[in-house]
């Protein structure tokens, strides 16, 4: 961690972890955040879904929830950046406080229920300062929706002309009764809906499906099922997980919410492997969990991710982690004679693919 990060950092955890969150996302408003010096590197390019990506790291949704600093995440040294999750109607989250460090673990409890400032909000923003570089819009249901697949509908109507993908969220742990929408009869119905309404826009917008890393084996059949019916255009894995497997002791463990951050890796890499397996060599993945360094982004391809996005390693590793892991990827391409990094895809897909995905 570089001395910039260091400061940031210690300065940022004598806040509670909201409070912090606000700030940063007020330091990166002012200009106050120095970007990433790294050199565009060509090895790092990555074409997804007839998206052509600057390099495969991005910012997960949930950093950037109401579409305020898309461009100087992407200045940051992020390949992409992805806002949200955004909901229809303006809604407040979960009571507070709804965010826990857990420090030895280099990992966060949260369970803060799509707190948002709703569609109008973050289009009206977007519209008016488009980020120069590739945006994805991850878009969920209100709380108290009387149609939760309608409110996905709604959000690819509204930000088709702006998105330049979309993640269609049902895999939050904080929102009661979104993740049965993973369930097979479900998510026919909401993948047919959606892929409707995308298609009957006058610009193609791929679409991408977030799951959770708590799905059985049985579970990832149906969902790559009806991903390969519907030819969707590309599947994250993944959210959070109520798994307290492998954490330190920590007062603070036995907080509802999702688990993101250092213990989710093996969880959510098992997972993305078997989905590569499932749904085939064509299909884009995401990997999302507890990357942190070069390294674990390019373990999250050789499990047989396309692209990589990081939202807890942002908290622990400060505002150059991105540049660093950038330029990390780059040194590798170097050390194994690569001519993309996309050679290392699926390389170690059966290695994990083979693990049982852990209680």
């Amino acid at each position: 961690m570089s001395l910039i990060d260091g400061i940031a950092r210690n300065a940022l955890f004598k806040f509670d972890p909201e409070t912090a969150h606000g700030l940063s996302i007020t330091a990166l408003k002012s200009g106050l955040v120095p970007g990433c010096r790294a050199d565009r590197d060509p090895r790092l390019a990555v074409t997804v879904a007839g998206l052509g990506f600057p390099n495969p790291l991005g910012m997960a949704a949930g950093y950037d929830k109401n579409a305020e600093v898309p461009q100087e995440l992407m200045r940051l040294g992020f390949g992409f950046a992805e806002v949200g999750t955004l909901t229809p109607k303006p809604q407040p989250g979960n009571p507070k406080p709804r965010i826990f460090r857990l420090v030895k673990d280099h990992a966060v409890i949260n369970r803060l229920g799509f707190n948002n400032q709703g569609h109008a909000a973050a289009h009206g923003r977007i519209s008016s300062h488009r980020p120069k570089g590739i945006l994805g819009v991850n878009i969920g249901a209100n709380k108290d929706s009387e149609d939760r697949v309608g409110d996905y509908v709604a959000g690819i109507s509204l930000f088709a002309d702006v998105a330049d993908y979309f993640t269609v969220n049902i895999s939050s742990p904080n929102t009661p009764g979104l993740r049965n929408l993973q369930t097979r009869e479900a998510l026919s119905d909401l993948l047919g809906r959606v892929l409707a309404e995308r298609d009957a826009k006058a610009k193609r917008v791929p679409v991408f499906l977030k799951i959770a890393p708590d799905l059985t084996e049985p579970d990832l059949d149906d969902v790559a099922t009806e991903c390969l019916a519907h030819r969707l255009d590309g599947v994250i894995v993944s959210n959070t997980t109520l798994s307290r497997t492998g954490l330190s002791a920590d007062p603070k463990m036995g907080e509802a919410g999702g688990l993101s951050g250092r213990p989710v890796f093996a969880r959510s890499t098992i997972v993305l492997a078997k989905m590569r397996q499932k749904l085939g060599v064509d299909m884009p993945l995401i990997g999302v969990g507890g990357i942190d360094s070069a390294e674990t982004a390019a373990e999250k391809m050789r499990a047989g991710a396309d692209l990589v996005q990081l939202y807890t390693g942002f908290i622990y590793g400060g505002p150059l982690l991105p540049g660093r892991i950038v330029r990390g990827l780059s040194r590798l391409c170097d050390q194994e004679k690569l001519s993309s990094i996309s050679d290392l895809r699926d390389s170690r897909t059966a290695h994990y693919a083979a693990m049982a995905i852990p209680d």
